[in-house]
């Protein structure tokens, strides 16, 4: 049952009538538990209250379904305007990106051209800047586009999905750039002939990716709310005497606040990834894709 209602979420966050039908509406449903609202300064004061109690932030202003240069460049600006404000409060966060919202359906160029007036004003205020990964077939186009912007900046990462066969070879590839890497299972919904299709088989390979891009000592963003990977993690990094410098935990709005507390409490970096802005209804159906469970406290929210 918990598959089907994946597929059901994965396919609505691609709708781009029930987009609209969501910002029409607004963050009803439950999705307020997900989405720091509507503006900046609601993000803002999420991330002072999770900088008052230890952690750090990643703030992603939303955005899907870009269909021209001009969408394409609002987005930017509202990229640049989120490290304006993050720089003026004072708050310890750096900036999260879909570069589908840039422009990359449009061209590589008008991406790339966004991308690099958002990381140089990044550069600017000694921020950093993380691109997303989306789905797969988007996945080769944002590494090149990695690529090529890590010869110009150092202050930017990117993301890579357990789930992808490819990802293994990815590691191994990036190391030469001395990747800063946010490592993540994956919430896309992708054939078996390009991603593991048993959840086995997806937790099997994220332990070994987070181990390898450890091992050859570069930076990671271990993005798990699973505790017995947690566990597994901290046991490793402990045997094999690698710093708390070399990477940090990383957890989403609104999910495990029990674990985020607990691991910043014992002195570990704790990320919270805070996505605010009109554009969340694509955001919020991959939520509830990687968490049927959350559907109880949608419909019981729903009711109110």
């Amino acid at each position: 049952m918990s598959k089907v209602l994946s597929k059901v979420f994965i396919s609505l966050s691609h709708n781009q009538t029930a987009n609209k039908m969501a910002k029409k509406y607004g963050l009803k449903f439950g999705a307020a538990r997900f989405v720091a609202g509507n503006n900046i300064e609601n993000a803002v004061k999420c991330v002072r209250e999770l900088n008052q109690n230890g952690m750090v932030a990643m703030l992603n202003y939303l955005g899907e379904f870009v269909s021209s240069e001009d969408e394409a460049e609002k987005a930017a600006d509202n990229c640049v305007k989120t490290l304006d404000a993050i720089h003026q409060s004072g708050i310890d966060s750096n900036l999260s990106v879909k570069i589908s919202s840039l422009g990359l359906d449009i061209s590589k160029e008008v991406c790339l051209r966004n991308l690099r007036r958002i990381l140089d004003k990044a550069r600017e205020y000694g921020n950093f800047v993380r691109i997303e990964m989306e789905d797969y077939s988007h996945c080769q186009l944002t590494l090149d586009i990695y690529k090529e912007l890590r010869k110009e900046y150092d202050n930017i990462g990117t993301v890579l999905q357990a789930y992808l066969y490819r990802t293994e070879k990815d590691i191994q590839d990036l190391n030469s750039y001395n990747a800063n890497l946010r490592l993540v299972k994956g919430a896309y919904n992708e054939p078996a002939d390009v991603a593991f299709p048993k959840k086995s088989d997806v937790d099997k390979n994220y332990e070994n990716i987070i181990k390898t891009h450890l091992l050859n000592g570069n930076y990671a963003g271990i993005a798990t709310h699973d505790g017995e990977m947690v566990d597994k993690i901290l046991r490793f990094v402990d045997e094999n005497k690698i710093p708390k410098s070399q990477f940090e935990f990383q957890m989403l709005y609104g999910i495990r606040n029990d674990l985020q507390t607990q691991l910043a409490k014992k002195g570990y970096k704790v990320r919270v990834y805070i996505p605010y802005g009109v554009d969340w209804f694509g955001y919020f159906m991959r939520r509830l894709a990687e968490r049927p469970e959350n559907v109880a406290f949608v419909l019981k929210n729903a009711f109110k």
